[in-house]
């Protein structure tokens, strides 16, 4: 236990220097253009250069934070989770793996959230091990563990919906994938637990709770907390 709890230490200042030099490598980029606005703008007149400088950093800003999403994306597939379903020890490999990935989407969250939804934030989620079908809005920056979870055709997650693919409970983590069926909305400030089902054109209410395992029938319309059913969808 001793040995795990140094290993996870020394992992964690290394998690912070890796991602502090990532953080700084996003913005070479900015950095150049800048420089290059500044060699345009250099000699014109006064309001030309500061207009050439707010442009910089504006124009500067965007590509930072695009870079840096596709960055931490990288960072997020390449240690994402890959294993089955089921229980695994809390001190084992699995949770520092999980560590990585859950450092990568919390660093891509300084600025994921001026770009959803958008194709941007779809292709970050795709990127950091989510299966997205076509058509699909995310509003949400609080899509945790996206390597186990599955959203069908249509789907539209509302603004800070907070999905999760994994619990900690009894010393163990627990991995359980989220399946999300064609058409299905996810209610604004709702919680979906891990190992839920969510049918075919199925509605979670506004920040409605649903519990780990929950199972969501087709055309079905949830919410409270806990989630309970409430009427068929269009009654």
């Amino acid at each position: 236990m001793k040995s795990f709890v140094v290993v996870q230490n020394v992992l964690s200042v290394i998690v912070m220097i890796l991602f502090g030099v990532l953080f700084g490598l996003a913005m070479l980029p900015s950095y150049f253009l800048f420089l290059e606005i500044g060699e345009i703008t250099n000699g014109k007149s006064e309001l030309v250069e500061a207009a050439g400088f707010c442009i910089s950093l504006g124009l500067g800003y965007i590509l930072w934070g695009v870079v840096l999403i596709l960055i931490c994306g990288t960072m997020g597939g390449i240690f994402r989770i890959r294993k089955e379903e089921g229980r695994y020890p809390l001190r084992s490999f699995i949770t520092i793996q999980w560590a990585f990935s859950l450092v990568s989407h919390r660093v891509a969250q300084m600025f994921l959230g001026l770009v959803i939804p958008s194709f941007l934030a779809t292709m970050y989620y795709r990127m950091m091990g989510a299966r997205i079908g076509s058509g699909v809005q995310l509003n949400s920056v609080r899509i945790n563990d996206a390597s186990m979870l599955s959203i069908g055709d249509g789907v539209v997650v509302g603004g800070d919906a907070t999905i999760n693919g994994h619990l900690v409970e009894s010393g163990e983590i627990v991995l359980a994938p989220v399946r999300i069926g064609d058409g299905a909305l996810i209610g604004g400030g709702s919680i979906v637990q891990p190992g839920c089902t969510i049918g075919k054109g199925s509605v979670v209410a506004t920040r409605a709770v649903l519990p780990k395992w929950t199972d969501v029938p087709d055309g079905e319309v949830w919410g409270g907390i806990p989630a309970r059913f409430i009427k068929k969808v269009g009654e």
